[in-house]
């Protein structure tokens, strides 16, 4: 009998990360042995232990679960990673398909689909949840019938980072020590991102980030 898979949990809900282990510690092939509350220390993790599927929140602070998992497939290709999330919507399902991840997977839905998401995801194979599959491949036929292309990403991913940081209520000084960049470069993504968005502060930038699911209400 072959050993179970080793599993990183990253959440920043210790319920939620207690629930989600309930259900997969069940399985005879499945196992939990880490956990994270936020995608640095899920990072850290998966770089240092022997993993074999990251499962990770897109929302948690630091580090979302689509900036962890972009990073996580440039320094560890091999590694499976899936996405656990409560916002279901196209664009959340095609970023983490761009960041490499193999599923998505609502928390909504979690009891029912994860442990079939997990074994899909180690078979290397792609899982979508059965709610979501025709809705959303209507929606890339659609778009493909009629010229049009995938979502976009209207940031860079270090914008992305700035406004997460902004969100979550960090200073500029804070935000240039956690980044290892200069306050005016800091400054200068915060000026941008405003620019893209179309938006007038901090408070607006904090809505935005709340509305597409970088930080939780």
């Amino acid at each position: 009998m072959n050993a179970p898979a080793r599993i990183l949990l990253a959440d920043d809900h210790a319920l939620v990360r207690r629930g989600v282990r309930l259900i997969l510690d069940a399985e005879p092939d499945l196992t939990v042995v880490a956990e994270a509350a936020d995608g640095a220390e899920a990072l850290a993790q998966a770089r240092g232990d022997d993993i074999d599927l990251a499962i990770l929140d897109i929302a948690m602070p630091r580090l979302t679960g689509l900036q962890a998992a972009r990073e996580l497939a440039r320094v560890r290709p091999g590694l499976r990673t899936l996405m656990l999330t409560m916002y279901d919507n196209e664009q959340y399902f095609f970023e983490a398909l761009k960041a490499g991840a193999s599923g998505y997977v609502p928390k909504s839905v979690a009891d029912r689909d994860l442990v079939e998401a997990c074994r899909a995801a180690l078979r290397d194979e792609p899982f979508i949840y059965p709610g979501a599959e025709s809705t959303l491949i209507r929606t890339y036929l659609d778009r493909a019938r009629n010229g049009g292309r995938l979502p976009a990403r209207p940031i860079t991913e270090r914008e992305e980072e700035i406004l997460k940081l902004v969100a979550e209520g960090h200073s500029s000084k804070e935000i240039a020590q956690l980044l290892v960049i200069s306050v005016k470069t800091v400054e200068r993504h915060r000026a941008n991102l405003l620019q893209k968005l179309g938006l007038r502060d901090r408070l607006e930038l904090t809505r935005y980030a709340i509305r597409v699911g970088l930080i939780e209400p």
